[in-house]
């Protein structure tokens, strides 16, 4: 017998960080020493306050229960209780907070809650590939919106064309962003909501690097901003603030009508997170000393891990774009070269990996992404490396896109 996939599956955007690793194991298995700056998954462990949290969490019977379908009241009003101290945003646990297991299954999921097949939802370009997955599962048409070095990488809605604007039903964002590095402004997200509410678009703001900026004020939250709550939602996961990617943990908050219908999709597809994870996942919100020591120690981390690449890179003339915030580095590419041509050249004759930044979106092409989840040392000698090839050696036009 034969099955084949549905029309839906077949209609999928290659799954590009899939792409990637295959290249790099590939690489790995043949014995190379690869220095792998092309991930973005934490290489810090968990900290031992939460690890300790998760062990006695184990240990409680009722945790080896079935959670609650949209995740145990507790924790929806620690989520609360963390956005009110973090940001000054008053949310309501009931109504305003979904339970994600990562904010990855919310973001993919939001165009099967809340679109119609034909709707146009609005992307970053570049942008999170799993972005699309999501419009391609729900169907929906998506207009890209190109990011620009010249803007920051901030959306220019002046840009944005009135009948497609009109047209659209909900626009993402994501500041801290990735693939750039770039962080958003109290007047970008005035705009925003200023848009919204004049084309009566609703907004996803993907906050996944919230707790990881450069500056000396944190990233700004998207509702923060007067009347973000009347036009749209925030997803925010554990894996970048606490170092939690393996746990799968997340929520989203804000517009009640938004965050019922991700409730009520999940209610159908899933049954919650394991008990213990959320039991853990509140340790790490709520125990407000361990929590700031944790992010500040990240933060300064990703900062020195920056620098010190930065500075490996300028020593032969490749200039980066500056990140403000996220864990990436956005560097040109060497004219003559496509974004792809150029990370198969490091990856084959430098054993560098990289993320060919065209992967995101066409917005990318002239850019790769270099990841700062590896250490100092790697990081400069991945720079020492790349300096050595004959396409840095002979000199080139920086490119300025």
């Amino acid at each position: 017998m034969h099955f084949s996939e549905s029309e839906i599956l077949k209609k999928l955007p290659r799954q590009f960080f899939a792409t990637l690793v295959a290249k790099v194991n590939d690489k790995i298995q043949a014995g190379e020493d690869v220095i792998n700056l092309g991930q973005g998954n934490p290489d810090m462990p968990t900290p031992e306050y939460i690890v300790e949290a998760m062990q006695r969490a184990t240990e409680k019977s009722v945790d080896h229960k079935y959670s609650l379908f949209r995740g145990e009241n507790r924790f929806k009003e620690a989520i609360a209780e963390f956005y009110l101290q973090e940001y000054g945003v008053k949310i309501d646990p009931q109504s305003e907070v979904a339970v994600l297991a990562g904010s990855k299954i919310g973001l993919v999921e939001f165009p099967l809650a809340l679109m119609n097949p034909g709707e146009t939802l609005l992307l970053p370009n570049p942008g999170y590939p799993d972005y699309f997955s999501g419009a391609a599962l729900g169907q929906v048409n998506v207009e890209t919106l190109k990011l620009k070095r010249e803007n920051d990488f901030l959306i220019d809605y002046a840009n944005i064309a009135d009948n497609i604007a009109d047209e659209a039903k909900f626009l993402y964002m994501n500041y801290p962003n990735n693939p750039t590095g770039a962080i958003a402004t109290s007047e970008f997200y005035e705009d925003t909501v200023a848009f919204a509410k004049k084309h009566s678009v609703g907004v996803v703001s993907d906050f996944a690097y919230g707790a990881i900026g450069f500056q000396e004020q944190k990233p700004l939250s998207f509702l923060q901003t007067p009347d973000a709550k009347s036009v749209g939602i925030e997803t925010y996961t554990f894996s970048k603030t606490f170092n939690m990617a393996g746990w799968r943990v997340g929520f989203a908050v804000g517009n009640a009508e938004m965050i019922e219908a991700l409730n009520l999709i999940q209610d159908h597809l899933f049954v919650s997170i394991f008990p213990a994870i959320q039991d853990a996942a509140i340790t790490a919100l709520l125990d407000v000393k361990n929590r700031e020591s944790a992010v500040q120690k990240l933060n300064q981390v990703y900062l020195e891990r920056r620098d010190v690449f930065i500075k490996a890179v300028r020593a032969f003339g490749w200039e980066p774009y500056v990140p403000k915030g996220a864990f990436y580095v956005l560097m040109p590419v060497p004219d003559g070269y496509s974004s792809a041509q150029f990370a198969d050249i490091l990856l084959d004759e430098a054993n560098v990996a990289v993320a060919d930044a065209s992967g995101f979106g066409d917005g990318g092409e002239g850019f790769i992404r270099v990841g700062l989840t590896i250490d100092k040392a790697r990081l400069k000698e991945a720079a020492e490396r790349i300096a050595k090839l004959d396409i840095f050696k002979s000199g080139f036009l920086k490119n300025e896109r």
